[in-house]
C-alpha cells in the first residue's frame, strides 16, 4: 500500500519499503555490535547507516531487552540522547532521526531540542517499559505526540495478533481524537510474546494491513531468530534477512536494522518481484 509521513513538513514516501539503522548509544543493548558510546563510533554509525542506504537512524540511550537491563534514570538517557543527537545531526543533518525512548518527558526534549523527527515508543504507549516491567513514567505519550505533531511508531506488546488489532484499533483512534497524524505500527516482535506467538504474528502480519498504517518489522538478530536456529545475535544475520524478506512480503514498509546493507538489498530485491519489468 502506498503511504507517505510528514517528517517536519516534509513528505516521506513510503510506497517502496525503507531501511531504519539502529544506533545505540548504550553499553548494553543485547547485539553488542549495536553499542556505540564513543563520539567517533556514533558519527561512524550515523554515516555508515545513510551511506549503505539507510533513510532512517534510529537513536536508543536505554535498553528494553528482557533479561538483565539496567534501569536508567531520566537524566541519564537524557543526556546520553542529547549527546548522541548533536552528533548524528552534524554528521548527517538532512536524515531522518527516530529516538527510541517510552518516557513522555524524554521524547518532548529530543524533539523540541535535540533534533529528533520521530518518536518509537516501545511501550505501546505506556503499557510497558523494560520487558516484564510495570512502567511509571510523568507524562502520557499519546497526548505528547499528538502536541508536538511528530511522526509516531506505536509498538505492540500484545501476545497475539487478534489482541494486538484491537488494542491497535482503540490506540490509534485515541491518539488521532488527540490530533495525532502519522502513525506507524510495529508488531513488537521479542516484546510480551513467547517464541511461538512471535511467528504466529508473522505468519499472519498481513492482516495488520486492515488498519491502512504503515508497518513498521524490528526483527534484527531478536531471539526469535537464535533461539529456533541455535547461535546467539552475533550468527543471526541470515535469519534476519530471510525474516525481512517475509515482513516486507505480507506488507511491512520499514525495517528497523542493524545491518543496513543487507537490509536494503533485500528492499531492492522484494521491490523487483513486484515490479519486474522496471
Amino acid at each position: 500500500m502506498k503511504y507517505t509521513i510528514n517528517v517536519r513538513g516534509q513528505l516521506v514516501d513510503l510506497s517502496s519499503p525503507v531501511v531504519m539503522g539502529i544506533l545505540n548509544a548504550t553499553p548494553d543493548s543485547f547485539y553488542s555490535g549495536s553499542r556505540k558510546q564513543t563520539e567517533t563510533e556514533i558519527a561512524d554509525r550515523a554515516n555508515q547507516i545513510i551511506a549503505e542506504g539507510g533513510k532512517m537512524i534510529d537513536v536508543g540511550a536505554f535498553s528494553t531487552r528482557p533479561g538483565g537491563a539496567e534501569v536508567v534514570s531520566v537524566e541519564e538517557e537524557t543526556q546520553r540522547l542529547k549527546r548522541a543527537l548533536a552528533i548524528v545531526r552534524r554528521e548527517q543533518p538532512d536524515a531522518i532521526v527516530s529516538v527510541d525512548t517510552y518516557r513522555p518527558l524524554v521524547a518532548r526534549q529530543c524533539v523540541e531540542e535535540f533534533g529528533a523527527d520521530i518518536i518509537n515508543d516501545v511501550s505501546e504507549g505506556g503499557l510497558t517499559g523494560i520487558v516484564g516491567q510495570e512502567i511509571h513514567e510523568e507524562g502520557d505519550m499519546f497526548e505528547t505526540v499528538a502536541d508536538l505533531r511528530v511522526p509516531y511508531i506505536l509498538m505492540s506488546v500484545q501476545p497475539t495478533l487478534k489482541k494486538m488489532m484491537i488494542n491497535f484499533a482503540a490506540e490509534v483512534q485515541r491518539l488521532r481524537d488527540l490530533g495525532a497524524k502519522d502513525i506507524i505500527l510495529d508488531p513488537g516482535y521479542g516484546f510480551g510474546k513467547t517464541l511461538n506467538q512471535n511467528y504466529e504474528i508473522l505468519n499472519e502480519a498481513e492482516r495488520l494491513q486492515d488498519l491502512e498504517l504503515p508497518i513498521l518489522a524490528g526483527i534484527s538478530r531478536k531471539s526469535m531468530i537464535y533461539r529456533f536456529i541455535g547461535g546467539d545475535p552475533t550468527t543471526s544475520l541470515n535469519g534476519t534477512t530471510v525474516l525481512n524478506t517475509i515482513s516486507l512480503m505480507k506488507g511491512a514498509s520499514i525495517l528497523r536494522v542493524h545491518d543496513v546493507k543487507e537490509a536494503v538489498e533485500v528492499c531492492q530485491m522484494a521491490c523487483k518481484l513486484q515490479t519486474p519489468n522496471s
